[in-house]
């Protein structure tokens, strides 16, 4: 049993891109990602808990650390090719859910191997800390593409990630913590002018003014 495995392999998320093959002027591994993630979901949990809400910050904690982990076994595929279709998601998740039960099996100590299979797990589900999860992942996402578009980067791809995380943030719009982004963040986001911003507020207008 190789614990020392799983803590020195950690470093490989360091290693690994986000949004891979892409001009970009901001690289982000997927370490960092997983860092900032938990800081959104933990601004996240505090406005559900101001609302009344009952937030288990263990479980948030632990699906927001954990979320990516599993991009050590695959790398980060190309967001446009990961949500080609929804049988192409399956399957991929299919694969994440395999290698994790390999390395678990054959690198975590038998005493805690239901709790690293519950942590290498998809996190985001019905919970409301899994709920948090996704927003909070779109959102990080979501700012990612604005400091590349705000850069003027010509990739259109940060143009289509920008409108699929808002329309992904938007789908939740029923959590006090989404409504609080959409209604107090949002807006301070959309007020700052850049070159091509014009397109920008447009993609959110069409999206949150047509439903």
């Amino acid at each position: 049993m190789r614990i020392h495995q799983y803590l020195s392999g950690l470093t490989e998320l360091e290693m690994i891109n986000r949004a891979p093959g892409y001009f970009k002027y901001f690289p982000h591994s997927v370490a960092s990602h997983s860092w900032k993630v938990t800081q959104v979901a933990q601004f996240l949990g505090d406005v559900e808990e101001q609302s009344g809400n009952a937030v288990n910050w263990r479980l948030l904690y632990a699906k927001a650390l954990n979320h990516d982990i599993t991009e050590r076994f695959i790398g980060d595929i190309r967001t446009p090719v990961k949500y080609a279709s929804a049988e192409l998601r399956h399957m991929l998740a299919d694969v994440e859910e395999s290698l994790a039960d390999n390395f678990v099996r054959a690198e975590i100590p038998a005493e805690y191997r239901e709790a690293y299979h519950r942590r290498l797990g998809e996190g985001k589900d019905d919970t409301l800390e899994g709920r948090i999860l996704s927003v909070a992942d779109k959102i990080d996402l979501l700012y990612e593409a604005f400091g590349e578009l705000q850069k003027g980067n010509p990739e259109s791809v940060y143009s289509e990630i920008y409108k699929e995380s808002l329309e992904t943030i938007y789908a939740f719009r029923d959590m006090p913590s989404t409504d609080y982004f959409i209604r107090k963040v949002l807006p301070e986001m959309l007020a700052e002018e850049f070159p091509g911003s014009e397109k920008l507020q447009r993609i959110y207008i069409a999206i949150f003014n047509s439903k």
